[in-house]
């Protein structure tokens, strides 16, 4: 009863470090160090995909200097993933879904670049949502549908998704008891957890617990 794709929005890391009087967006920096080791913990427990939701299309609106500093970090943490060995010794596939596009030419080579060199891995799959948002998704997809002159049904709008696989279970942390346009397609049927822990204090205790209440639950996808 392992889910086999977990999907989290990693929220509270702003409030995570005003509570430790540091400057918000060093909670971003925070967060980051808690993502690598959750790859650990999720390749132990033997989950086999992993959907991260860290930047929304809204959050292109942040403040000048947290934006900044959340795109450093970005060139920052993915430069140090296309050089990490343990991305191909694990066999791990890293995509990137959302409108990368509109991030700086350096940040896209990079996500580029680790995206070629992984893509025919298939041990463990790792999906970051950047400039991502779930509503914006699916008017694409209708618009290649209809661009292509195919028919808009369920099975033709999911090939066209960003992301066509559906997570079993999604975790918020932060407190929010809100989706916040994250995978509204793609989510119908999953298991919602919503955590009072922000994104940096979380841990493997906590990713356990919710896999244990994922296994108490009867999923019946509408039947």
């Amino acid at each position: 009863m392992i889910p086999k794709h977990i999907g989290i929005i990693l929220d509270g890391n702003r409030r995570f470090a005003k509570r430790l009087m540091l400057e918000p967006w060093k909670g971003h920096e925070l967060g980051a160090e808690k993502v690598e080791k959750l790859f650990d913990w999720c390749k132990e427990l033997e989950v086999k995909e992993l959907t991260l939701y860290c930047f929304s299309l809204e959050n292109f609106s942040r403040p000048k200097k947290e934006f900044d500093y959340l795109m450093n970090l970005f060139k920052k943490e993915f430069s140090k993933l296309d050089k990490d060995k343990k991305i191909e010794e694990n066999k791990i596939r890293i995509r990137f879904i959302g409108k990368t596009e509109l991030f700086d030419k350096e940040i896209q080579k990079i996500i580029k670049n680790i995206a070629k060199k992984t893509q025919e891995n298939s041990g463990f799959i790792i999906n970051f949502a950047l400039a991502y948002g779930g509503r914006q998704e699916i008017i694409r997809a209708c618009r290649k549908l209809v661009e292509n002159g195919e028919e808009i049904n369920e099975e033709n709008l999911k090939k066209n998704l960003w992301l066509s696989s559906e997570p079993d279970m999604i975790i918020r942390t932060g407190g929010e008891r809100r989706t916040s346009n994250f995978l509204p397609f793609q989510s119908v049927y999953s298991e919602w957890f919503f955590l009072d822990k922000t994104w940096p204090e979380f841990e493997k205790k906590d990713l356990i617990f919710c896999i244990k209440e994922f296994e108490k639950r009867e999923r019946r996808f509408g039947r």
